[in-house]
């Protein structure tokens, strides 16, 4: 199966219908699968009290607050289905990430999307979790600043909202989560919707805190989809993370790193982007079937760079092989060298000559 390369566009437009048809462009000529926005209203999202995080401080924000900052950064509900369409003939798949129920409900009832991706940020968001469930789509759930058993109890949210339509209680959350993801036996259908990305909540994220190891413990853990969204500098980690087993790759990108914005210096440009994505069609195709045989392209050479089995000196018919006159050389189209000893102490049954094959 083919890695899903979501091109995260999030706020990078900066609020500008403009800007956000050129992400959508930039995306497709990358290759990604699909280019992500975010809706929210900034009222439900942030209290006027809420503080910025230090990587959205920027230098001319003038004591900006946080509610202000993403008031500017709304993506208008009225401008979601242009961009759809526009997606729609650009041949990738549109995508947006809810932060409050009512965006939830007018992403999955007016625009009919069928993939909802659940930030880091709310995975401790219990009712939104559950409306998550409720929807029928398929979810991805970044799991960002969260220890292992804060997923699970988001995923037993998720579970029961997927196969339940009763009033929820702490126990019933606890019994989806064991009968969906906690035995071997459990729901496949609901394993199938659900992806865990693992994430580290820095912009830009240090190296050192990728921790890329986690997205096997999720697995092992859960027995469902695991991918990465990536917040460290450049694309190897990305990369890695396809080598690891990542199913699902998120990355954050803008047309100009030096735009004003929370997220844009934390992302790739457009070059770096697609980069990225022939990198991890590089790296898929490149993991093969893991069977361990010669593969085509280096079958010529086989013989050419193996060894055979050679008369370091003439050998007269009858005389026995020793390590005087038998040796190794290529190329390897005579007798294995690894049947070096069982033809010592043997006689030749013909003359040999110096240098000539076994």
């Amino acid at each position: 199966m083919s890695v899903f390369i979501i091109a995260e566009a999030g706020v990078n437009h900066n609020g500008d219908k403009d800007m956000a048809l050129r992400l959508i462009d930039a995306a497709a000529d990358a290759g990604a699968d699909a280019v992500k926005f975010q809706t929210f209203k900034a009222e439900e999202l942030a209290s006027a009290a809420a503080p910025k995080a230090d990587y959205q401080n920027q230098p001319t924000d003038s004591g900006e607050t946080q509610l202000e900052m993403l008031k500017s950064l709304e993506l208008p509900w009225g401008m979601h289905r242009d961009l759809m369409d526009h997606c729609a003939k650009r041949g990738i798949t549109f995508l947006s990430t809810p932060f409050d129920t009512a965006s939830l409900a007018f992403l999955t009832g007016t625009l009919k999307l069928d993939t909802l991706k659940i930030p880091s940020g709310e995975i401790t968001n219990g009712p939104l979790l559950l409306a998550a469930g409720k929807s029928g789509c398929d979810i991805i759930l970044s799991t960002g600043m969260s220890a292992l058993d804060e997923v699970e109890e988001a995923l037993g949210v998720l579970a029961f909202g997927m196969t339940n339509d009763g009033q929820p209680s702490q126990d019933a959350f606890k019994d989806a989560f064991k009968d969906a993801f906690a035995s071997d036996a459990g729901q496949s259908a609901l394993k199938k919707k659900m992806t865990l990305l693992h994430c580290t909540t820095e912009y830009p994220a240090p190296f050192a805190d990728a921790n890329l190891n986690a997205m096997h413990t999720m697995s092992k853990a859960f027995g469902i989809k695991i991918g990465f969204s990536d917040h460290t500098p450049g694309i190897a980690v990305s990369l890695a993370a396809v080598a690891l087993g990542a199913e699902v790759i998120e990355k954050h990108f803008t047309m100009d790193r030096t735009l004003p914005g929370p997220d844009h210096k934390a992302s790739l440009e457009p070059d770096a982007l697609k980069a990225m994505v022939e990198g991890i069609r590089s790296v898929e195709v490149a993991l093969g079937d893991g069977t361990k045989s010669p593969q085509p392209s280096e079958l010529g050479n086989r013989n050419i760079v193996r060894k055979s089995l050679v008369a370091l000196k003439p050998i007269k018919a009858g005389e026995a092989f020793t390590p005087e006159n038998l040796g190794t050389k290529r190329p390897g189209t005579g007798a294995s060298p690894m049947d070096y000893w069982g033809k010592l102490g043997q006689a030749a049954e013909r003359d040999v000559n110096e240098g000539e094959l076994i």
